[in-house]
């Protein structure tokens, strides 16, 4: 039986990559393929970087800065936390998820680094999160 204060590791290891790393796995993986693809897929991999970006600035800008009351640090713990904190990755990963079946999608590895990723999240999450 686990406590509170020693928690399961698959809960441990699903706050480490819904927190500080799947945003940043993602964001290199999006620029990736922005760089080597053309036309829909390459505007699809910059919406993903964009909201790879937006999503870290909500997880790290409020405790950067210092802010701790307001209405934008309000609107970020509420996109950072809303469906157990993985509603903000899957909706970051959702264009290049979509960019791995548009015209000038290149690299099939992108596409199958992106779908562990997602997949570790989804499984992480179901086991304990």
């Amino acid at each position: 039986m686990e406590s509170f204060l020693r928690p399961p590791p698959e809960v441990i290891a699903f706050f480490t990559l819904k927190k500080f790393l799947y945003l940043e796995i993602l964001l290199v993986l999006a620029v990736a393929r922005s760089i080597v693809a053309r036309g829909p897929a390459r505007w699809a991999g910059l919406v993903s970087v964009l909201l790879a970006l937006l999503g870290l600035a909500a997880q790290f800008g409020p405790a950067i800065s210092g802010a701790s009351d307001g209405t934008l640090y309000r609107a970020a713990f509420t996109a950072v936390n809303a469906v157990q904190g993985i509603a903000l990755p899957l909706v970051a990963s959702l264009p290049l998820a979509i960019s791995a079946v548009l015209r000038g999608r290149r690299w099939w590895g992108i596409d199958a680094l992106h779908a562990l990723l997602i997949a570790a999240l989804v499984v992480l999450w179901g086991l304990g999160g």
